[in-house]
């Protein structure tokens, strides 16, 4: 019998995690990603940074309460900063029927592509001189 399992410290990382596997089976590519599902992953990505960084101190640091008062004053700053941008993006996508997401996202597609070609360039260069 096949198994499936999810590692995680909160119900948002296991969330995450999940619907990146949904994705990847569903055959949509990680560029599929909602702008609230980026803004989610990069919130989890710095409070992930703030949890490494804390136990990486020695034991008698990493269990001072400084230590674990600055964490929590991380993951709290992360999480205030992660929803006022969500409502920002809410806000503006509502005011303007969704077209200024929409061109955001779109611009960012167009200046993936020229990054992209850039890129080739270059490599081409250093590959014929």
């Amino acid at each position: 019998m096949a198994t499936l399992s999810f590692e995680g410290e909160t119900h948002g990382e296991l969330v995450v995690k999940v619907r990146r596997w949904l994705a990847s089976v569903e055959g949509q590519g990680e560029g599929a990603l909602s702008t609230h599902e980026v803004v989610d992953q990069a919130a989890e990505l710095t409070k992930e940074a703030l949890r490494i960084i804390a136990s990486a101190a020695p034991e008698p640091v990493a269990q001072s309460e400084v230590v674990k008062a600055i964490t929590s004053a991380g993951y709290k700053a992360t999480d205030a900063t992660k929803q006022a941008i969500v409502d920002g993006l809410d806000s503006v996508e509502e005011v303007t029927g969704g077209s200024v997401v929409k061109l955001a996202r779109d611009a960012s597609r167009s200046a993936v592509y020229q990054m992209n070609t850039a890129v080739a360039r270059q490599i081409l260069k250093s590959l014929r001189g």
